[in-house]
């Protein structure tokens, strides 16, 4: 089935009747800060939030507008987190809202709200208020590239990805953006995602496919195991190709929706505040899936791990530590552990330095991987996490970031 499926430029613009713009209006001192993504169809949404019981103004707002089922637009802004900023912030939220919706004409609970960047400062509406004006002007089919600039806070590169595939004859599209670099650890992460299909899909079974998808990409990265106050993904089905998702094209959807969400997570954690290194951490051999989360993220989110991967230290006894703290149930003499095929621990023991060495060299590499094997069951999982740095408290020393 996924020979079916190509990729192909334009993130969420590549999807038709999707148009979006990206402006500099002064949130932040230089760089674009604020982005207007608009269907000329009315779309069925879908979303997912951040589960912090801190929740950004733009969290709320949208948990309710999501209840109604229906989106027209979307306004983001970066530089300003628009969190735990009281009533005035709900306030600010729904003006940009408002705004919006009489710019374009719809109503204002058609349009969702996203905010990033500093928590705890009211938002500048002066500064948004001209930059909403500026992007709605700008619209653009080809405007996509310039909303995913202009959502990023401490990205070094914008996240975008699309795919599509042919169902009864036309061709069906399926196209996103993201953000996030820090603070990224399920559920979900510190992270802005918005995507988009022309697919015609009934709410509930694209909120149900939706939350698969993020279960299986966005909640399956870390960085540094914070939880952030923003994390908002957002799923839009507007029509324009007129095919009506039946249980035939099902699962060709949920694997071309999950081929995006996977693809900008994986461009997250890579992106990972000062991370030099990709490393996915696959534990296997689980008594339970349940178990096997916890073995991978208590491996992915231990900072004395993570800087063993900095320093490319095949340091095994640093994962029987923390696969020890995860509360799996694992008996140590039956671990086994690889890095990229090569086998480093065997029976809960080192196989020698010779094999430590071979190890390391892959540790040089940006991207590698570790393979754990419990023995206790059935339960496997797939954790994606960065190394730990000295770049990574430099940027987050400041609070300008």
């Amino acid at each position: 089935m996924g020979r079916d499926i190509r990729e192909i430029e334009g993130g969420i613009c590549a999807v038709p009747v999707v148009r979006a713009a990206g402006v500099h209006c002064g949130i932040k001192r230089e760089k674009p800060d604020l982005a207007v993504v608009v269907s000329d169809r009315r779309a069925t949404i879908a979303g997912v939030f951040t589960t912090n019981r801190v929740k950004a103004a733009h969290v709320l707002l949208d948990q309710r507008c999501l209840k109604q089922g229906w989106l027209k637009a979307l306004v983001v802004n970066s530089g300003n987190a628009n969190a735990c900023t009281g009533r005035q912030g709900l306030k600010d939220a729904q003006a940009m809202a408002a705004m919006v919706a009489e710019l374009i004409g719809c109503e204002p609970e058609e349009v969702f709200v996203a905010s990033t960047g500093i928590i705890g400062r009211p938002l500048p509406m002066d500064k948004v208020v001209e930059g909403i004006r500026s992007s709605v002007q700008g619209l653009s089919p080809q405007g996509g590239h310039e909303a995913a600039l202009a959502i990023m806070t401490t990205d070094t590169f914008p996240k975008e990805a699309a795919v599509t595939f042919t169902w009864q004859g036309k061709e069906i599209h399926v196209g996103g953006m993201a953000k996030g670099a820090g603070m990224i650890s399920p559920h979900m992460a510190t992270m802005l995602a918005f995507l988009a299909t022309d697919l015609v899909v009934p709410r509930l079974i694209l909120q149900r496919a939706l939350r698969r998808s993020v279960a299986h990409s966005f909640n399956r990265i870390t960085v540094d195991g914070d939880m952030s106050t923003n994390d908002t993904v957002l799923l839009l089905a507007n029509g324009a190709s007129g095919v009506k998702l039946d249980e035939r094209a099902l699962g060709l959807f949920q694997e071309a929706l999950d081929r995006v969400t996977l693809a900008l997570a994986k461009m997250i954690v890579r992106d990972g505040e000062g991370a030099t290194k990709l490393v996915e951490i696959r534990v296997r051999g689980a008594r339970t899936v349940r178990d096997a989360e916890r073995a991978a993220r208590a491996v992915a989110n231990s900072p004395l791990v993570k800087t063993a991967f900095f320093g490319e230290d095949c340091n095994w006894g640093r994962l029987m530590a923390a696969l020890g703290a995860s509360g799996a149930h694992l008996q140590a003499e039956r671990v086994d552990i690889s890095l990229d095929g090569k086998e480093v621990v065997r029976g809960g023991r080192g196989l020698g330095e010779k094999r430590e060495l071979a190890a390391q060299e892959s540790m040089k590499r940006r991207e590698f991987s570790i393979t754990i094997d419990l023995h206790q069951g059935e339960g496997e999982t797939v954790i994606w996490t960065t190394d730990l740095t000295h770049e990574y408290i430099t940027i987050n020393s400041s609070s300008r970031t």
